[in-house]
């Protein structure tokens, strides 16, 4: 359960506050909703709390999962798909609307390391931006630093 003022997680939209949780009327049966504002866009999104596992809403990465995220951004001999950028693209976004931050570092890592060897496709480009800033509203969160401090960091990673 999640309180009004938690910050949580929404799967391809990032990081929100529960602004406050209401009851409506929904096809003649009373419901309660958390009412979600994403701090990136300030899109209201309202979640039956009787859902929130299905939709994948979940608490920011703690701060002692932190190492283990940067061991996926760090790790670089992995194997990348030669596939076509729209099969690599639909297996992308997948990983990034599981809401796993886990997932979304991956995508952001192979993404960087498929740029070095081939330009990356309109589609990549936009979801390579997606990817980071999902990563980086939630460590800036999960460590209580500021978003251009870990941008700073993920630069340092990729140099």
């Amino acid at each position: 359960m999640f309180k009004v003022g938690d910050l949580a997680v929404y799967p391809a939209h990032g990081v929100g506050v529960i602004e406050k949780i209401e009851a409506q009327e929904v096809s003649g049966c009373q419901q309660d909703f958390y009412v979600m504002r994403i701090l990136d866009s300030n899109m209201i999104i309202m979640i039956p709390t009787s859902n929130v596992n299905n939709v994948g809403l979940r608490d920011i990465i703690p701060l002692t999962e932190i190492p283990k995220l940067y061991s996926i951004l760090k790790k670089r001999d992995v194997t990348l798909n030669s596939q076509t950028w729209n099969r690599r693209y639909r297996e992308y976004m997948d990983k990034i609307k599981t809401g796993s931050v886990f997932e979304v570092a991956e995508v952001y890592r192979d993404l960087l390391i498929l740029r070095l060897d081939k330009e990356l496709s309109f589609g990549e480009r936009k979801m390579l931006d997606t990817a980071r800033g999902l990563l980086v509203k939630e460590i800036s969160l999960a460590k209580d630093v500021g978003e251009e401090q870990v941008e700073e960091d993920l630069d340092r990673m990729f140099a």
